[in-house]
């Protein structure tokens, strides 16, 4: 474990990537608990060929493109019965799923958006690049911009998604984010932590591990989990994880009206596959995320940036105030 306002070089990261990087060299997404395997890749490919060809056929595609550059600002306040004193107030940006290199003028609106929203810490949830494979050279300079218009008190912590690869890890610690693969830092003054624990991707690469990820921070510790999916929920509360934040699954990203999305892209109940949900003590909220997966269109699900505050119920007797968002309808 190290503090957030120390230093990470690449060379020290390496060695915690090295199980991903050997998935990658052999194109093997594994099998694990909450993985699902190679399977989705080809099954994803064929999903957005033909739901792409429907799209122009029926002349909505312009219109989901367009949908797709309306990220609203969503705020929320989430009470603990057992938060610090200190850590009441504290804001928390969540960024997920930005996917920043699958749609030209994605990254320039979120910078605008971002720059106005000053909080304490910024956390991201994974998948920075558009595609599962091939380079990644066009995520790069969009994620600096991004991360440098980020107002965070205590900085800028990440984890890598289903569509990353370990190359991103390097790059995002060399633009200043703290990237976590199974491991956890505490953010904040000495005497004041938020202890942020962050897990490799358990969805394709199943390269997670949370108990190694726990080693050394403390058991009254709030503890505020980074997972790329929010499939590891029982795992998680048995651990004794406070706030759970997530993405992955877009909320469904093309939603019906009434009906809902056409699918929700995790291996769990519907009910954590987007906003926010209690699972025994623990909090987790599932974000929409801000970009999108497979095609860049959106429909009746806008794109969201999340700014969650932390309270104490023993100053409040509301359970959570959903403070409203802050941009464009989609439809």
């Amino acid at each position: 474990m190290m503090e957030l306002d120390e230093t990470t070089s690449p060379r020290a990261l390496e060695p915690r990537l090295t199980r991903r990087r050997a998935l990658e060299d052999k194109y093997h997404k594994g099998w694990p608990v909450y993985g699902r395997g190679d399977f989705l890749l080809w099954k994803d490919r064929l999903t957005a060929a033909l739901l792409k060809a429907t799209l122009k056929i029926s002349g909505l595609y312009d219109r989901g493109v367009a949908n797709a550059l309306r990220p609203v600002v969503r705020h929320l306040r989430l009470e603990f019965a057992e938060l610090p004193p200190h850590l009441s107030g504290f804001r928390i940006l969540h960024l997920s799923d930005l996917h920043v290199d699958g749609i030209e003028g994605l990254a320039e609106i979120l910078v605008d958006q971002v720059s106005d929203l000053p909080v304490d810490l910024c956390v991201m949830t994974g998948d920075y690049r558009f595609k599962i494979e091939g380079p990644c050279h066009a995520v790069y300079p969009r994620m600096r911009r991004i991360v440098d218009s980020i107002r965070a008190r205590h900085g800028v912590v990440g984890i890598l998604g289903n569509h990353d690869c370990a190359d991103i890890a390097v790059k995002l610690e060399e633009v200043g984010v703290r990237m976590l693969i199974n491991e956890a830092v505490a953010a904040g003054a000495p005497d004041h932590r938020l202890w942020v624990i962050g897990v490799d991707d358990p969805h394709y690469y199943g390269c997670d591990d949370l108990a190694g990820a726990l080693d050394g921070v403390p058991d009254d510790a709030f503890k505020l989990l980074l997972a790329h999916t929010p499939e590891m929920f029982g795992a998680a509360a048995e651990a004794g994880i406070d706030l759970y934040l997530t993405g992955h699954t877009h909320a469904g990203q093309i939603c019906l009206p009434w009906l809902g999305p056409l699918v929700s892209h995790a291996t769990c109940p519907r009910q954590y596959t987007y906003g926010h949900w209690q699972h025994g003590r623990m909090q987790g909220y599932t974000t929409a995320g801000a970009g999108c997966s497979l095609l860049p269109v959106r429909f009746h699900c806008p794109p969201e940036i999340c700014v969650i505050e932390l309270a104490s119920a023993a100053y409040s007797h509301s359970r959570i105030e959903r403070m409203g968002a802050r941009g464009h309808g989609v439809v």
